[in-house]
């Protein structure tokens, strides 16, 4: 088996929308005699599924004041979130000379003997696809096929950032994070404190090398096989990446058609609704309405909205081409945006 390190000029990478990229490359693109082991850590992201609506599973305040990346898989399933208290371990197996694909408890044996050689007791699958901690849920899995092999993964939760994960996900829980918070708590335990004591001090860094060389069964990383990605190949990830995974039109625009209405009451301005359909994540219907005063026709600055994207500078850049109090008195294109992406 070979490891494909997620490094460049000697610097392990940290961004998500790269990892993700760096395995689809690899599944039509590196071709080698044994399996690959693609393990990795990111910054804070959401990763939603091929066929979920991005803003309906993400707080995109929490997730624009924070700077979280949101990433569209290939594949489908649900929302999640993940950071540097995660590893995540992902594989491209031959599909011919095994019985993995659909046995997600064989795909996690290796994984739970390696959290076992590290301390860990008490692991065992459960459901269809996850890996539990006792009675607390630790990680998560998934698997397809591409061609001839087998693409999957799973994420070992070493740490969790509970208030991060409830206030990233679930916009319409933002009136009941705490309760959120109780909840994760309650279902989702973090690996580290049943480490043996001499990994609970280790960096996450030192826990990922730890955990990869018993993956491989190895005393040092050194002693790992390695595929090292060539300048070519990170070529062809970074133009993967743009094209795609840190692309608005991937992440947003290839959600489903959707319909939603706002409504608020501003003072000097009366109360406005806004009732608007997107599709291909762009504004394809609006409405608006409410009792507020204004000379010019509605119905003008309703048009200027359409084609739109659903994102906060193109929003306010088409704001810029119309006088917004002849249509709405004392409205600011911040307080309209602010309704709309609310």
């Amino acid at each position: 088996m070979y490891l494909i390190d997620l490094k460049r000029d000697g610097q392990r990478i940290y961004d998500g929308s790269l990892a993700l990229a760096a395995q689809v490359y690899a599944q039509s693109h590196i071709f080698l005699d044994e399996d690959i082991l693609f393990p990795y850590m990111c910054d804070p992201k959401v990763e939603i599924g091929k066929y979920q609506n991005a803003r309906a599973e993400v707080n995109q305040d929490y997730i624009d004041q924070e700077n979280i990346q949101v990433v569209r898989r290939d594949t489908g399933g649900g929302a999640v979130y993940c950071d540097r208290g995660a590893i995540n371990v992902c594989f491209l197996a031959d599909h011919k000379s095994n019985d993995l694909f659909g046995n997600f408890e064989k795909m996690y044996q290796p994984g739970i003997k390696a959290l076992e050689d590290m301390g860990v007791q008490g692991l065992h699958t459960k459901g269809r696809n996850d890996m539990y901690l006792g009675d607390k849920k630790v990680s998560g899995a998934a698997m397809t096929l591409v061609g001839d092999r087998v693409y999957g993964g799973f994420s070992l939760l070493f740490d969790i950032d509970a208030e991060a994960m409830v206030k990233a996900l679930n916009p319409n829980q933002k009136k009941i994070i705490s309760k959120g918070i109780k909840s994760v708590k309650s279902r989702v335990a973090p690996i580290r404190p049943a480490l043996a004591p001499e990994f609970q001090v280790m960096s996450m860094d030192e826990l990922f090398e730890a955990l990869v060389c018993r993956l491989f069964g190895v005393e040092n990383f050194g002693q790992i096989k390695q595929y090292e990605l060539t300048e070519e190949d990170w070529q062809g990830i970074d133009q993967l990446a743009k094209e795609k995974y840190k692309n608005w039109d991937w992440n947003y625009g290839k959600a489903p058609q959707y319909t939603y209405n706002r409504d608020d009451h501003f003072d000097q301005v009366g109360t406005v609704e806004i009732s608007i359909e997107v599709e291909e994540g762009k504004i394809s219907h609006c409405k608006i309405w409410g009792d507020f005063f204004g000379q010019a026709d509605i119905a003008e600055l309703e048009k200027q909205l359409i084609g739109v994207k659903m994102r906060r500078d193109d929003l306010l850049k088409a704001l810029e081409k119309v006088q917004l109090e002849n249509y709405i008195s004392h409205m600011t294109p911040e307080l309209l945006v602010d309704l709309i992406l609310s």
